[in-house]
């Protein structure tokens, strides 16, 4: 303990939410006199909060409630944005944040990464709140989220890319600190950068879509997506098309035409399992409901989405 400290008497002023207790003590100036001082100290007990973060989609989740002290201090709507957080009770800090992040926003992560601790207001909250970054990906997503009812908690689940959120820290929409160290620590330390290795790009166009299963209108689409497909992999990744698997295996499986059942039964669900070992898509030309379909399965599997041609640079 400091030797320049003396507690002299501990009140406590209040014990009905948390614990306020009004602290007199006697501290030793540099000059090597006493004086007495007496100060107040809210003990709420420790906290963890987390960013969830999904590089592929360059997105991170937060959260929308009502703070009671923010309507009574300026915020005129009461309603804050921030990361997810919450007390330990009796759990250590990576239980609790765990047991938190699910509760809150419905995402059951597996590996939390701490970054450090700091004290929020040492002024007068005795709190150290412990700070996590962990990845998230959609079929990590258990339930709503949202809180707990007994709680009285009330929880609007928010996600948005990092630009936005920072841009948001800018205009003041986020003033949370937490939230704001958690963002600008993503920030400063590239955890949203997109890879630079090369991608296995699935390359989502139509194929049957508005030829009236003309060949030469399905060949003339062929042709498009394989075009693309070359230039994607002269930007240095792995271009795939669906219809390059599964029309050899239609075939063997002896398919006698288009949309005879052999067809449906395993042309697109291929597609959907080839999805599986691409870590991105790229939607190109008309429209296409397999094509749009492939793009919500991916969005469900957590991957990339590209979707026009000219963005594929990006990624070079």
């Amino acid at each position: 303990m400091n030797p320049r400290v003396r507690i002299v008497k501990n009140e406590v002023l209040s014990d009905n939410w948390y614990v306020l207790k009004k602290i007199t003590f006697q501290y030793q100036k540099s000059d090597g006199t006493w004086e007495t001082q007496a100060r107040e100290a809210y003990d709420r007990g420790n906290g963890a909060t987390i960013l969830l973060y999904n590089r592929a989609k360059q997105t991170v989740v937060l959260t929308r409630q009502f703070r009671m002290p923010t309507y009574i201090n300026g915020n005129g709507t009461g309603m804050l944005i921030e990361a997810c957080a919450g007390l330990l009770d009796k759990d250590g800090p990576e239980e609790s944040i765990l047991r938190e992040t699910e509760e809150e926003t419905g995402y059951r992560v597996k590996n939390v990464h701490k970054i450090g601790e700091a004290y929020m207001s040492p002024g007068s909250v005795t709190e150290i709140l412990h700070f996590y970054m962990a990845e998230y990906t959609a079929n990590m997503l258990t339930g709503e989220g949202g809180g707990l009812e007994e709680e009285q908690e009330h929880i609007e689940v928010l996600e948005m890319s990092l630009e936005q959120a920072l841009q948001m820290v800018k205009s003041g929409e986020i003033k949370d600190a937490k939230t704001i160290m958690l963002l600008q620590y993503a920030q400063i330390n590239g955890l949203l950068e997109p890879t630079s290795k090369p991608q296995h790009i699935l390359i989502a166009g139509p194929y049957r879509s508005g030829t009236d299963d003309d060949p030469r209108l399905i060949e003339a689409n062929i042709s498009f997506m394989n075009e693309i497909a070359l230039q994607v992999y002269e930007a240095g990744h792995l271009p795939v098309l669906g219809e390059w698997y599964a029309l050899p295996l239609i075939e063997t499986a002896g398919s006698r035409g288009i949309g005879d059942d052999i067809f449906n039964r395993m042309f697109h669900p291929s597609s959907v399992r080839l999805l599986d070992h691409c870590d991105a898509v790229l939607r190109v030309g008309g429209p296409s409901q397999g094509a749009d379909e492939m793009v919500r399965v991916a969005k469900e599997k957590g991957k990339f989405i590209y979707m026009h041609l000219h963005e594929v640079p990006l990624i070079k």
